[in-house]
């Protein structure tokens, strides 16, 4: 074998050794991770799975850990191509997340709201999907509902040693009757079930029921005994940008990028506000089945439009995204997810059902928005939809499933602006100003988000900052802003990864000249929607400038901020 061929085959082998490591870590991902009420990280768990936060099995998933992150280290992909190197950078940033969950923002022992999750949103995940309820499906619902009372105590202990009082409050009020919602969802469910699936639920749920009253009562009485807030700090969340979210930005630049989107956005709402100040409200849809007969037919419109106007591939073959009225056994505990069934790799194909509640005056702000214009929700999470079902089936495995979320509500709120800027709402000229307040409301979440985890707001600063700016009742800000403490990063993703989207864009086409065309950027942009702008901007522009600057942040393991 020649000189050459001996190396063809020496990197032919390091890119087969980084593919069996990421499916490794995939599957070892989905049995250890823990459950999150967010929509698109969601993963297809192992049977009988139930989320594991007690002190030895996060110890134990440590040790795990590093044996992965010693193999990823060894793996030298310097000499393979850039499509090869990006999946070694996705995997070192899915190995990051986990340390940083562990071990900075460590909710599994310190928000009763994340504990809440852990202990009822398997179960709320299990109803998700329409029926009909398969064996499996029945099998793990009777799992996760005996889980509850263990998961309960465990959920105390850890509280009890690290606890933080504002999130336990917020949990409390979530948990208000949680025994007989609870109740009423195991009631609602027996029709969808066989007979000894039903049996086995009622003889669970009182024991459930009563351990989570436990638990919100204890987190009532406890609250005021239990931590402050802890922020993570500045060099910690430079640590999370460049290491799990492969932000090249300061955090300071992407708080002035921030408030300058908020004026203009402040700006943009103001005069279509004016514009159209003569015209009344879109009608609310007349009930729950007008509702969803409106947003076919407007998904069908949003589809023709990209086809139309060449912006984005719409193949028969890609799956709808659906409005549906909330299923009675998953009403009483919503609160508890995203309440959408987006799917998973293996039923990419099935449609992706979203569930709407009754059309009312007095709705939440989105629900509120898509009672009189479902196109509204259609452009963000039938982005999603659409963008998750592409990467799924991605050729590259390592880009099919989640790493962070600046990417995937990067290209979602993007899509926003796409729609405006495309003329999707020329008809509904109060739809066009709640697009603008969209784009107001993601600004301002940027400067909270960003401004608490460096320390520059204090839970109270962050509060008045909502409560003047959105404006938004003290309340709602209290409990937007706890979330914020315990998630940074999350809130930030949608402003900072649109403008990061834009400026790929901006350069793209100044690079490709006449041979530019937008239906090819959005198609690539959308298949490898999972994958951070800065490796996106690297594979297709060649451009290295984000990249250098993740790298001049060293080692992640070697500068861990613990």
């Amino acid at each position: 074998m020649s000189a050459h061929e001996t190396n063809v085959a020496g990197m032919a082998q390091i890119d087969a050794d980084l593919a069996r490591l990421g499916t490794e870590f995939r599957q070892w991902r989905a049995a250890n991770s823990f459950r999150t009420s967010d929509d698109i990280p969601r993963v297809e768990r192992p049977a009988g799975w139930v989320p594991r936060i007690d002190p030895v099995s996060v110890e134990e998933r440590r040790r795990e850990l590093a044996g992965f992150v010693e193999q990823w280290r060894a793996t030298d992909v310097s000499g393979l191509p850039i499509p090869d190197q990006v999946d070694h950078r996705l995997l070192g940033s899915a190995l990051a997340r986990v340390r940083w969950e562990l071990d900075v923002l460590r909710n599994w022992e310190r928000d009763a709201v994340f504990l809440t999750s852990q202990i009822l949103g398997p179960w709320f995940d299990l109803l998700l999907a329409p029926p009909p309820f398969g064996a499996a499906r029945q099998a793990d619902l009777v799992t996760v509902l005996g889980a509850v009372p263990q998961a309960v105590e465990q959920a105390i202990a850890n509280l009890e040693r690290a606890g933080v009082a504002t999130l336990a409050r917020v949990a409390a009020a979530e948990l208000a009757s949680i025994g007989s919602r609870l109740a009423g969802s195991v009631s609602a469910l027996t029709a969808h079930v066989d007979a000894a699936t039903a049996t086995a639920l009622a003889a669970a749920q009182p024991a459930a029921s009563a351990a989570l009253t436990r638990y919100a009562q204890w987190l009532e009485a406890s609250a005021g005994r239990l931590g402050p807030e802890v922020v993570v700090g500045r060099d910690a969340f430079v640590w999370y940008l460049r290491h799990v979210a492969l932000v090249a930005t300061e955090p300071e630049e992407l708080v002035r990028a921030a408030l300058q989107e908020y004026r203009r956005a402040v700006a943009a709402e103001t005069i279509s506000r004016n514009r159209h100040r003569a015209v009344t409200d879109a009608p609310l849809a007349a009930d729950v089945a007008a509702e969803v007969a409106a947003q076919a037919a407007a998904e069908a419109e949003v589809r023709a439009l990209y086809e139309r106007e060449g912006l984005l591939s719409q193949p028969e073959s890609l799956r709808r995204y659906r409005f549906a009225e909330y299923p009675a056994y998953l009403e009483p505990i919503a609160f508890l997810g995203v309440t959408d069934d987006l799917t998973n790799e293996r039923s990419r194909e099935g449609d992706a059902v979203s569930y709407v509640p009754v059309p009312a005056v007095e709705l939440p702000y989105f629900d509120a928005a898509n009672a009189r214009d479902p196109r509204l929700g259609i452009i963000h999470e039938g982005a999603h939809s659409q963008q998750l079902a592409l990467s799924w089936g991605h050729p590259r495995a390592m880009r099919r499933q989640y790493v962070d979320s600046v990417a995937n509500e990067g290209i979602a709120h993007y899509n926003e602006e796409l729609m405006l800027d495309a003329g999707l709402f020329d008809d509904a000229p109060h739809s066009q100003t709640i697009v603008h307040n969209f784009m107001r409301l993601r600004a301002l979440r940027v400067v909270v988000d960003v401004n608490l985890a460096t320390g520059v707001f204090g839970l109270d600063e962050a509060i008045d900052f909502f409560v003047r700016l959105v404006p938004m009742d003290a309340p709602t800000a209290t409990e937007e802003t706890s979330y914020y403490v315990a998630t940074p990063g999350l809130a930030m993703a949608y402003l900072v990864g649109k403008l990061e989207v834009k400026r790929l864009l901006a350069d793209a086409v100044v690079a490709r000249g006449d041979d530019f065309s937008l239906r090819e950027f959005h198609d690539s942009l959308w298949l490898n929607g999972n994958v951070p702008v800065s490796l996106q901007r690297w594979e297709l522009l060649g451009d290295r400038g984000d990249v250098d600057v993740l790298d001049a942040a060293g080692d992640w393991a070697e500068t861990f901020p613990g």
